[in-house]
């Protein structure tokens, strides 16, 4: 078994490793390319402006992160073709359908860019062009495979003249047309064979012969070469209207939230607002869903106080199944002296008078901080978007303090996992103020928190969140509040979004997260704002329009009327903007 996923970048461990591997089987497949010539390629990969064009790489690996084949595919936007550069399997992995699975990710993706197909070079069949018997028999068995998807070569052109008298094997120029049964006319065949000499082979092929090759383009519209080696009746592979698997969101729902729940009058944060979600999220086939891992206890105790989470877990323990604790005695906190009780201990941890205590909620919390690794993680293995949809939600959760809803700072302990491989950007966009990543990451430079929420004076928590909030010692800087009016035009909150977004860009960072409430959607019982559905269309496009990887982690939103309508099109928008 293999997947095929798409490599963004060099910077990310997995990434760097598959390079690597790509580096030896381009040693071994194609001898004639220099180690220069490989060099060029990464430097393609992150220099798209340079070159005038945009480097695809896919490849195919199987779960021990083995690289059996790739693909390199170049876009050159201005013109709007593809142009495929390799195409090959590891040494002993040929005839195990990696070819096939490689060719057919290429074509989507050329699809999605409703290009004019797919260009790509092959040698000769002609036995005049290629003299050596086993090379002509492997050149017969490559077109023969091209020409299964209706791929042919472009006929009566001289793009097939050797360069040197001493030159044999001259590639013939192939042109694959996407299923879409479109002629390519000469005018724009001739722009797209300049553009292919003079920026794939600048330096290689002088201007004369660049000029040759053009104007012996003489057919309108270009023609095929009649196919050789399959039927006439056999037509091209259609190309069926579906996400590949890596343009789809790594989705990890917390299994374990429906254990937390209060039935109490008036509790509005319920499993209910899951469901909702997911109902309308299953049959998109936007998503990967993926289980959840189990993570070690010190990615919490890295973000929160050792006693504070020692002491949710141990009333946990106490309380009788069905039973709620509230806080409802505030101590100063000393922290010489907490008090004895462990249910005046409450206040003493707790940031409010509704967020109640119970037998699961350790068990719970601590989940859906798993939930959230698991999707930071997936991250580092190669997907650009992945949603934790998760409950309780974790943004009110500060270093040694619960309240809102809110036990464990989910989303905190995910940037925590992920700053070992860069710097992170969290953007919380719910109703209220984030302010327990605030102050567990205040000090800190490589985690820049921004939140976009309704002012503390008349908006939970009401004691953070102003704008004179921006960090401290070396994380000065590096905390961002946009604290909005209790009424604001929907435009307006978008502006505060790509306000937020520019600093992102500024910020560079490797991955951002994104703390989504929908508690800013028009009848949320905790917020005064209405946003719509096209809002959070528009909001999701322009987050993922950042091309960089997002963890989105669920936070509030309770109106379960339109929760899940709200999520499909924010998601649908992150989408487009991610990938697009």
């Amino acid at each position: 078994m293999f997947r095929i996923r798409r490599i963004y970048d060099n910077t990310l461990p997995v990434n760097k490793n598959a390079l690597e591997q790509i580096k030896v089987i381009i040693t071994q497949q194609f001898q004639a390319i220099t180690e220069k010539e490989i060099s060029e390629l990464y430097d393609y990969l992150i220099n798209p402006v340079k070159y005038h064009f945009r480097s695809i790489i896919f490849v195919a690996e199987d779960s021990q992160r083995t690289v059996k084949g790739f693909a390199y595919l170049m876009h050159y936007h201005d013109l709007n073709f593809c142009f495929l550069d390799f195409i090959s399997t590891a040494k002993f992995s040929a005839g195990r359908g990696i070819g096939s699975a490689l060719y057919e990710r290429v074509r989507e993706e050329a699809l999605s860019f409703n290009s004019i197909g797919i260009f790509l070079e092959c040698l000769p069949d002609d036995p005049v062009l290629c003299p050596d018997p086993v090379i002509l028999k492997e050149n017969k068995a490559r077109l023969r495979f091209y020409e299964y998807y209706g791929v042919r070569p472009i006929i009566n052109t001289k793009y097939e003249t050797p360069l040197g008298e001493e030159k044999d094997n001259p590639p013939y120029l192939l042109f694959d047309n996407l299923g879409k049964n479109t002629k390519l006319n000469r005018e724009l065949a001739r722009l797209i064979i300049t553009a292919i000499l003079e920026r794939k082979y600048a330096g290689i092929c002088p201007p004369s012969y660049n000029k040759m090759v053009v104007e012996s383009v003489k057919d309108d519209p270009v023609q095929l070469r009649p196919p050789r080696y399959i039927k006439k009746t056999v037509k091209a592979i259609p190309l069926f209207d579906k996400i590949p698997v890596d343009k789809r969101i790594a989705l990890i729902i917390n299994d374990k939230h429906h254990i937390h729940h209060v039935r109490e009058k008036g509790f509005i944060e319920a499993p209910i607002r899951i469901k909702r979600v997911w109902e309308k999220l299953q049959q998109t086939g936007m998503f990967t869903v993926m289980k959840t891992k189990s993570f070690p206890i010190k990615h919490i105790t890295e973000i929160h106080d050792r006693d504070f989470v020692s002491y949710v877990r141990k009333i946990s323990e106490t309380l009788k199944p069905g039973t709620s604790v509230y806080p409802y005695v505030f101590p100063i906190r000393n922290p010489a002296h907490p008090p004895v009780d462990i249910i005046y201990r409450a206040g003493y941890y707790c940031i409010d008078t509704f967020t109640p205590l119970n037998a699961n909620i350790y068990l719970a919390a601590k989940r859906a901080v798993d939930s959230v690794l698991t999707a930071a993680e997936s991250l580092t293995e190669g997907y650009r978007l992945s949603y934790a949809l998760v409950r309780p939600p974790g943004h009110h959760a500060e270093r040694r303090s619960f309240g809102g809803f809110c036990y464990f700072n989910s989303a905190a302990a995910g940037a925590q996992f992920l700053c070992r491989f860069g710097k992170v950007a969290m953007l919380d966009i719910d109703y209220h103020h984030g302010n327990g990543q605030q102050d567990i990451f205040y000090h800190r430079p490589d985690i820049f928190t921004i939140s976009i929420h309704g002012h503390p004076n008349y908006s939970y928590p009401f004691f953070s969140g102003f704008r004179n909030e921006t960090g401290a010692g070396p994380g000065a800087g590096f905390n961002l509040n946009i604290p909005l009016p209790e009424n604001i035009t929907n435009s307006g909150y978008k502006h505060s979004i790509n306000i937020a977004l520019k600093k992102i860009k500024k910020f560079s960072p490797e991955f951002v997260i994104v703390l989504l409430g929908f508690d800013t959607a028009k009848g949320d019982p905790t917020g005064t704002w209405n946003l719509e559905k096209e809002d959070f269309k528009e909001i999701g496009k322009s987050i993922g329009s950042l091309k960089i990887p997002i963890v989105v982690v669920q936070e509030g939103g309770y109106n379960t009327r339109n929760i899940g309508i709200n999520a499909l099109h924010f998601f649908s928008g992150l989408r487009e903007g991610a990938f697009k």
